[in-house]
């Protein structure tokens, strides 16, 4: 799948996101200054009902810009801090909710359009690759998730017909240390590719460093795709919340990020890999982000839709309104260390890289 449509989809989230907070805002009456598609520099914009909206020159995502948000207008009727905190909290939650509706769109028409699924029946289906580790030698050899295994050779013209998954384990511990060739189908085309498998290997890798299974394409009827959808959107909720929930363990007990979180530049790979497969592959990776983007979004972290929520909590439980000039300051500092970590995973996803 082309880098560029990938980068398109991604910004459709991000203004699906902002887009939320827009109609939100406007359904409840609280005044709008701004709608922008990209971030500034602006290159055009043009008023209308009240609103400005804006093109601007780096074209990825967008933003909203709401009266009273940083705590100004306050009696103003249509100012965001004029609002009592139930409508405060619609309008800051309905970015996450259209993140939501999105994913289930998407998981839909890709259930309608046919999805793989690894096949419990597996007999006469080929041998494909699930997953490749990073660094390991399948990577280096140029194996992809997808490839089907069709035929291994090895030393002294020896060759084997895979037929299953521990044909291709079994003839990887026989050739440990040398070369071997694999031949590989991969959108239709037939290829030899080469690898060495190592001698040792990291715990639960494999000397070739490849995840295995036989698919089959599972297709929805279009009156039962929306179920499946909504199943998807609970199955990726639940994983994604889980996942977060594992790293921040992580992160809490060695004081470092791991290693298995990717930036925007390893979210832009494997949104390449996955549309390798296919489009339904692709609309179902670009879901599972819109469900990251809702999730991260709602966690209690300043800076984020969540992290306000979390001061309109804590407004409630006091009985009066946290100082703005407090909150502003408190959603700055959490920005930048936003901001920082997301520079160290994309410093470690080019590191990975080269």
């Amino acid at each position: 799948m082309d880098m560029a449509l990938t980068i398109i989809f991604i910004s459709v989230l991000i203004l699906a996101h902002e887009a939320g907070h827009f109609f939100a805002a406007r359904w409840l009456g609280v005044r709008v200054e701004e709608f922008g598609f990209g971030f500034p520099p602006r290159v055009f914009s043009r008023m209308r009902n009240g609103v400005r909206y804006s093109l601007n020159l780096f074209p990825f995502g967008g933003f909203v810009k709401i009266f009273g948000e940083h705590g100004e207008g306050e009696g103003d009727r249509v100012s965001f801090m004029s609002r009592p905190a139930l409508q405060r909290f619609v309008i800051l939650a309905a970015g996450v909710f259209m993140n939501l509706v999105l994913a289930w769109a998407l998981f839909s028409v890709a259930a309608g359009i046919g999805l793989p699924q690894i096949a419990d029946n597996a007999a006469g289906m080929p041998v494909s690759i699930l997953g490749v580790m990073p660094g390991s030698p399948a990577e280096k050899a140029g194996l992809k998730l997808g490839d089907e295994i069709l035929e291994m050779r090895g030393g002294s013209a020896v060759s084997l017909r895979i037929e299953k998954e521990e044909d291709v384990s079994n003839f990887v511990d026989a050739y440990r240390g040398e070369e071997m060739t694999l031949v590989i189908r991969r959108q239709g085309a037939v290829s030899e590719i080469k690898a060495t498998p190592r001698t040792s290997s990291p715990e639960g890798q494999g000397a070739l460093g490849i995840a295995l299974g036989r698919i089959a394409i599972e297709r929805s009827p279009w009156y039962l795709a929306p179920v499946a959808g909504a199943e998807a959107l609970a199955r990726s909720t639940a994983a994604i919340a889980d996942g977060l929930w594992s790293l921040a363990s992580k992160f809490a007990t060695t004081g470092h990020v791991p290693g298995e979180v990717s930036g925007p530049i390893g979210i832009l790979l494997f949104a390449r890999d996955s549309g390798a497969l296919g489009i339904a592959y692709f609309l179902q990776f670009i879901g599972v982000l819109s469900v990251n983007l809702a999730v991260l979004n709602f966690l209690p972290i300043p800076a984020l839709d969540g992290g306000r929520v979390l001061f309109l909590a804590i407004e409630k439980i006091r009985g009066r309104r946290i100082s703005p000039s407090v909150e502003n300051a408190a959603h700055t500092i959490g920005f930048v260390a936003l901001v920082l970590l997301m520079f160290v995973i994309t410093y470690r996803d080019i590191v990975k890289i080269w």
